[in-house]
């Protein structure tokens, strides 16, 4: 079945030929030219990625992102006239996938969106795997602590599969950024922090004095089964 890609997008030339190359690359498209119709039809019929115009005329994209976060981690390029390092790390902070400065060529963005599925597509066929006392259900994107289902972000999935796909091994930051498939002059690089943060405080929610997730000071990160 063919992928669903929603764009938003006020300028009607622009949607034509970003429509016109994702159609030829076999995805079925929705045009819809304000963020607050977007949300409702992302709740309502969800699309597998939107491409996102930063600059709406009802909401901002960004807001427009933050909004969508709450219910949803569909992936999401952002499409901005703007090409300042600052709006890159906004964007990726929020959640965004990818950020593509216009002009763009349509082909690229094609291209950019077939990478972005084929990376959040989940295996064919992939048990779930005991880790300690960590359970990983790949195909569903899941992972349980201690028998019970964490609460996770799509990137804090990939983050914390990584590591406990390889226990005691010290990932440096750019390695994990690698793992989320963001490239590593994205600007992104520092908000691996965050995220491992995150993580911590979802796992002390079911065990308050484990530390699975051990800091290296100059490396990077490791999953340490003795402290899980």
């Amino acid at each position: 079945m063919a992928a669903h890609i929603l764009i938003v997008e006020d300028e009607a030339a622009i949607a034509d030929t970003l429509i016109y190359a994702l159609q030829g690359e076999g995805f079925t498209t929705t045009w819809l030219s304000l963020a607050g119709a977007a949300l409702e039809f992302q709740r309502q019929t969800p699309a597998d990625l939107l491409i996102l115009d930063v600059g709406l005329p009802d909401v901002s994209g960004f807001e427009a992102c933050k909004q969508l976060r709450r219910f949803s981690e569909v992936p999401v390029i952002f499409l901005t006239a703007r090409d300042a390092e600052i709006d890159r790390v906004v964007g990726l902070e929020i959640g965004a996938d990818d950020y593509v400065v216009k002009p763009f060529s349509p082909r690229e963005v094609a291209a950019r969106v077939k990478a972005i599925l084929k990376r959040v597509a989940p295996p064919v066929s992939a048990p779930a795997d005991a880790v300690g006392p960590f359970e990983v259900d790949s195909l569903r994107q899941r992972i349980r602590y201690h028998g019970q289902a964490l609460s996770l972000t799509r990137h804090e999935f990939r983050l914390l599969e990584q590591l406990l796909g390889q226990p005691e091994r010290v990932f440096s930051r750019e390695q994990l950024l690698d793992g989320l498939g963001v490239a590593a002059d994205a600007g992104y690089e520092r908000n691996i922090d965050s995220h491992i943060k995150s993580l911590r405080a979802k796992l002390r929610q079911v065990a308050a004095s484990a530390e699975p997730i051990q800091t290296h000071r100059g490396l990077g990160y490791s999953y340490a089964p003795e402290h899980a």
